[in-house]
């Protein structure tokens, strides 16, 4: 298993643009647009700009900072939008090597510290096991400030977000913007943000927009659509 990386800087034209204007913010832009060799399919979120909407209230420096980067990397998602299809997918391959979907306990909607409730599903398997894509899509974010630690989030068809957490380590050749298929490992299993000292697992969870705001993140319970791997 790979050593955990630190974030790879961006790549080609459209890199440079974000590093750009991350400069323009004052920011170190960890931030990459989407692959440029991948057409716009959507042209109406090419002016798309995402509302900023009231800021969440920071208690700790850690929120923070996970509040700052949530806005800088909203700025980019519409870019991501342009270049998936209108249609979500319908069924999401199993992401961890060697897990069955009738081995996974529903914990969707269960409890969680600070009066959260739980806006996804849990996949245990030991650590380092390889994580792969459940779908198709576009690496949009590679952060350690997420409440669940190392984690990747992809955006997919319909702009239906997939977010993976609690890693061990991801590659240390995925990127941000970078296209990804569903045999493409993404990270290996671990337990890192908030699920310190508990078994290993993946954390998955699923964000649609909704119809008033397609940059929302309304979460969506993704055990329904898991499938098992051929």
């Amino acid at each position: 298993m790979p050593p955990r990386p630190s974030h790879a800087p961006p790549r080609g034209p459209w890199a440079l643009l974000a590093a750009i204007v991350g400069g323009l913010w004052g920011l170190a832009a960890a931030q990459s647009l989407p692959d440029p060799a991948f057409p716009v399919v959507r042209p109406a979120f090419v002016d798309h700009v995402c509302e900023a909407g009231d800021p969440p209230v920071a208690r700790t420096e850690a929120e923070r900072a996970r509040f700052a980067m949530r806005a800088r990397y909203r700025a980019f998602l519409p870019a991501f939008f342009a270049r998936v299809g209108e249609r979500p997918d319908d069924v999401l391959l199993m992401p961890v090597d060697g897990v069955r979907v009738a081995q996974v306990a529903d914990t969707w909607g269960a409890p969680r510290g600070g009066g959260r409730r739980h806006e996804g599903q849990d996949l245990f398997a030991p650590r380092g096991t390889p994580v792969r894509s459940a779908t198709a899509g576009f690496v949009y974010r590679i952060d350690d400030l997420s409440l669940g630690g190392l984690s990747v989030t992809i955006v997919g068809e319909g702009g239906r977000r997939y977010y993976y957490t609690h890693f061990d380590a991801v590659p240390d050749d995925l990127v941000e913007g970078q296209r990804v298929g569903v045999d493409t490992v993404i990270g290996f299993v671990g337990d890192s943000g908030n699920a310190a000292g508990t078994p290993p697992h993946l954390h998955l969870g699923v964000y649609d927009g909704s119809p008033e705001d397609p940059c929302a993140w309304v979460a969506i319970d993704p055990l329904p659509l898991l499938v098992d791997r051929p």
